[in-house]
């Protein structure tokens, strides 16, 4: 029996669809929206299975994106990816790694619905211009405008040192030390001092309405939960990357570090409890 292209090509289909929304739940809701379109495709006049499918994941992104940039309007507060749990094995593909980061999805909200798709089609999965083009209605002459202004826009705001993963494995353990004893020499010391603090609560769980800078207020809002809650810290793998896990009073959060020489300048915090569903097991991303 031959294998469904749909079900060979999953971990790609997703990994599209998260990178356009930045959230996995949108993203598998837009993969059954993609099934359905399959399953009524003649497969004979299928030439190449995976680049017809990520056409029709790309559309189905675009017009929920184009939703969702409305809803994402309204929403409470500051508004974070989905933060997903991957193996230690997607780091080993950097490049990967660094698209589905915390840091990149944040950037990548700043971009249009097209330009997001054409960025993430063309800088992280390689697809030709003229695929590209299809899949969004426009001319690959258009598409490359859209992809040089997209390049740029992204550049002018990610961060501009990469660190090793080990370096970010050694600052993330450092950091979660220093939460976990609510030592706040400890925390600013591990920080820079323009460091930036955002969370996400959704309504729903307890953060800050808007960005908090300085890495004194920042140290005094984390060693603040510490001494509010009971709180345990466990190192993890999000997005590709290291991080952490915080269960406070037994309520998970998230914190993933954007580290530059050495000491982390941007701390996200996710404590949506609807963002949280997925962090039981390791997400399957390809690409």
């Amino acid at each position: 029996m031959i294998d469904d292209p749909f079900v060979t090509h999953r971990s790609l289909l997703f990994t599209v669809a998260y990178q356009m929304l930045g959230s996995a739940s949108d993203a598998e809701d837009v993969l059954q929206e993609s099934w359905l379109r399959w399953a009524d495709v003649d497969r004979s006049q299928v030439r190449d299975p995976q680049a017809y499918l990520v056409r029709i994941v790309t559309r189905q992104a675009l017009n929920r994106l184009r939703t969702l940039s409305r809803s994402r309007e309204e929403y409470v507060g500051e508004w974070l990816p989905e933060p997903l749990l991957t193996s230690p094995d997607v780091a080993e593909d950097v490049e990967l790694a660094e698209s589905v980061s915390m840091a990149m999805l944040t950037v990548l909200e700043t971009l249009g619905p097209t330009e997001r798709a054409v960025f993430v089609l063309r800088e992280v999965f390689d697809v030709p211009y003229g695929e590209i083009a299809e899949a969004i209605g426009k001319t690959s002459a258009a598409v490359r405008q859209i992809a040089r202004r997209a390049r740029d826009h992204v550049a002018a705001r990610r961060p501009r040192v990469q660190v090793s993963r080990s370096e970010q494995q050694a600052v993330v353990a450092r950091f979660l030390r220093a939460l976990q004893t609510g030592q706040l020499r400890e925390l600013m010391e591990v920080m820079a001092p323009d460091v930036v603090l955002i969370t996400d609560g959704g309504g729903i769980a307890a953060a800050a309405l808007a960005p908090i800078h300085g890495v004194e207020t920042v140290a005094a809002v984390l060693a603040r939960a510490n001494r509010s809650a009971l709180l345990e810290t466990t190192a993890v793998w999000l997005n590709g990357e290291p991080a952490g896990r915080l269960d406070l009073d037994g309520e998970p959060s998230t914190v993933s570090l954007v580290v530059e020489d050495g000491r982390i300048t941007r701390v996200y915090v996710v404590r949506n409890p609807q963002k949280l569903t997925r962090l039981d097991r390791p997400a399957e991303l390809a690409r």
